[in-house]
């Protein structure tokens, strides 16, 4: 099957509207915490509102997940939750009162969560057992390709507006708006509603007791390993600590997303082969030589070639893993299945990343790398254990 039948008209709109949005946000990312910081707000009320965000998002994730696949509908979601975060944007550029901030990271995170796995499921929907690899690897790849412009142009603004961080936030707005507008051409596969199930707490917390067994005994493996895998920002701290200047620091970011939007797509494809386990342990294996890297070098060059297999592990795992999930479940469950690993992954991130920020302050850095790698390496034997993902399709309830 040649590339073109397999990247359908959808694959292409959703990895460009993941791309602008991306670029919007990263746009942001980097400078948030400095503009926070510049109107007067702590690092303890900085983490606080980045860690209230998160869990919003996370319980997004799960929620409009399972709300996607009771009612069978995708696109309205993913249209409501780009543009929320669109419109979160430029709202910092009017307010700097807490709760103002708040309500723009909270409209953010909201509609991340919303968006996230019903976009999964329409990807999906456009999928086959061996096509799943390479259309959330090329998702992935674009996605991140605007998690290398957004920033970019973010220097590129302040060089020529520094400071302006007010004008930053609406010109941010308008790669968002772009993104919602690509929504607008993609034509979604009515699907009828799981069982026509009426909105009830009960069957919106029912998904996991009747998940199939493959998933059941994925997605514990998957979570254990998030919560050893902490925020990138402390790679980044590690080599500031080690010597690296500021402008090194950013750029060893670029080059670890670099090297993920070029691996992605063709690792992706390779997953189909292969199959999408091997990959994943691939993946693994990886992470574990990347935080090896990271505890015991001494040598600062070699930092580059742990942020190369840090991007191998990420084009190895993150489509990958939702691919593998994808396919675990029957079409119509999808967004339900996917949501909740998204959710539970973006739980387990925090856990991480206060851990990690814990044993830093109290033994210092080696041992943060050490555990997570430590960790992965049993998260690897708990995967190689699962078995193979059968090939057959789960039936399609469709209209």
């Amino acid at each position: 099957m040649s590339n073109k039948q397999v990247i359908t008209r959808t694959v292409w709109v959703l990895s460009l509207v993941s791309l602008f949005t991306d670029f919007a946000g990263e746009m942001l990312y980097p400078v948030m915490p400095v503009y926070l910081k510049s109107i007067g707000y702590t690092i303890f009320i900085i983490g606080l509102l980045e860690g209230i965000a998160e869990a919003i998002a996370g319980f997004g994730k799960i929620f409009f997940g399972r709300i996607s696949d009771l009612n069978g509908r995708r696109l309205f979601f993913v249209q409501l939750g780009y543009a929320l975060s669109a419109i979160a944007k430029p709202m910092l550029a009017v307010n700097t009162k807490l709760w103002w901030v708040f309500s723009s990271r909270f409209l953010d995170r909201l509609g991340k969560g919303m968006r996230s796995a019903p976009r999964d499921a329409l990807l999906n929907d456009e999928a086959t057992p061996k096509t799943r690899g390479t259309i959330f690897g090329l998702h992935r790849s674009m996605d991140t390709v605007g998690a290398i412009l957004g920033p970019i142009a973010a220097l590129i603004f302040l060089h020529y507006f520094p400071g302006d961080y007010e004008l930053l936030f609406v010109a941010a707005f308008f790669p968002g708006l772009l993104a919602i507008l690509l929504t607008f051409i993609i034509s979604e596969r009515p699907h009828v509603p799981e069982e026509q199930s009426p909105f009830t707490l009960s069957n919106l917390l029912s998904f996991w007791g009747k998940s199939p067994t493959l998933y059941r005994r994925l997605i514990p493996a998957l979570v254990f390993f998030a919560l050893f895998n902490s925020s990138d920002v402390f790679l980044l701290l590690k080599i500031k600590e080690a010597g690296f200047s500021d402008t090194q620091v950013i750029s060893a970011y670029i080059f670890y997303n670099i090297v993920f939007s070029v691996f992605a797509f063709p690792i992706g494809r390779l997953a189909d082969r292969l199959g999408l386990k091997n990959v994943f342990i691939a993946g693994l294996l990886f992470f574990i030589i990347t935080y090896s890297g990271f505890a015991l070098n001494t040598w600062m060059p070699a930092f580059w070639i742990f942020f190369f297999t840090y991007g191998l592990f990420a084009a190895c795992t993150e489509g990958i893993a939702k691919a593998w999930i994808a396919g675990l479940v029957p079409k119509h469950e999808t967004a339900s299945a996917l949501g909740l690993y998204a959710g539970l992954n973006s739980f387990a991130a925090l856990i991480a990343s206060s851990m990690a920020g814990f044993l830093w302050m109290k033994g210092g850095s080696t041992w943060v790398f050490l555990l997570a790698a430590a960790s992965a390496a049993l998260s690897l034997i708990w995967v190689m254990l699962q078995p193979k993902q059968a090939d057959p399709e789960p039936p399609v309830h469709t209209l």
